[in-house]
């Protein structure tokens, strides 16, 4: 029927199109970003943060780096609290991104000290031995230049002060990107809500069995000797060769839950076996 009348058929598909496009385009520009929109706690970039997002920008990080996390219960164990929109309404332009050559990025601020991201900007297999991500320790050879950031601040509309732009003298596109590393995520306190609490007592399975030690170093080796130093005796993390000070449930948790303050990321991804491993190679190793 419709077919023999052509011109209602695309007043009518029209119709059906504009609509759509209402409800999926232009309602949800409108409302993203109103006030309903905003979190109060997430803040604007600072001079320095600003300058480390447009480095990040320029070296293409975001052609490997995701920053958004989907509500997903595998994204959100892997990477933390999903995103929600009011988090970006200072990004211009966003950097959600989809492909994941390297992890996402969304929840990495204070997740690590300051001197693993430098450690890591400037020679990632010195912290992750399997990445392949190239060396960006020349970053820290290129200075930046204060009167440019004033300008793209003023650009931006945020806010800062002339203490502000004046301490960026001396600094370098490492502390800028650094900087911009440990914003990243912080604009919700999600780490505190989302802290692993462990249920009941604990008591170590493996207590002095050789079998664990020994696998307890090889996961060592993979995930804590690039802070601890190789032989325990300490780097960006404090050295590790006399833990009488500890028994074994507290060492259990410090590493099951990590330290929040950015001291130390939580290990719960390894699994219990695995931690109560490395509680036995730290704890009773010879």
């Amino acid at each position: 029927m419709w077919e023999k009348k052509p011109i209602l058929f695309l007043l009518l598909a029209t119709a059906t199109i504009l609509v759509g496009t209402i409800v999926t385009m232009v309602l949800p520009f409108a409302w993203v970003n109103t006030e309903h929109d905003r979190i109060e706690t997430v803040t604007p970039y600072s001079a320095l943060e600003q300058e480390g997002r447009d480095v990040y920008i320029r070296e293409g990080c975001n052609n490997c780096h995701s920053q958004t996390i989907r509500p997903l219960v595998a994204e959100v164990l892997r990477y933390g609290e999903y995103s929600k929109s009011g988090e970006f309404v200072h990004d211009r332009p966003f950097l959600w991104g989809s492909k994941r050559t390297g992890p996402d990025l969304a929840r990495i601020g204070g997740k690590y000290p300051d001197e693993w991201h430098y450690k890591h900007m400037d020679s990632p297999r010195a912290m992750v031995p399997k990445t392949n991500m190239p060396d960006y320790g020349w970053l820290t050879e290129n200075s930046l230049d204060p009167d440019m950031i004033r300008r793209k601040m003023d650009v931006l509309d945020f806010p800062y002060t002339e203490d502000e732009i004046k301490a960026l003298a001396g600094k370098n596109e490492m502390d800028a990107i650094v900087a911009y590393m440990q914003k990243l995520g912080t604009g919700i306190p999600w780490r505190e809500a989302a802290a692993t609490e462990i249920v009941g007592e604990l008591e170590n399975p493996f207590k002095g069995d050789a079998a664990a030690i020994a696998a307890g170093k090889a996961v060592y080796d993979a995930n804590c000797a690039a802070c601890h130093g190789d032989d325990l005796s300490g780097d960006i993390g404090p050295e590790l060769t006399d833990m009488s000070a500890y028994d074994d449930a507290i060492l259990y948790e410090i590493i099951y839950s990590g330290i929040t303050d950015g001291g130390m990321p939580p290990f719960a991804s390894l699994g219990s076996t695995k931690v109560w491993q490395l509680v036995n190679f730290l704890m009773y190793r010879e």
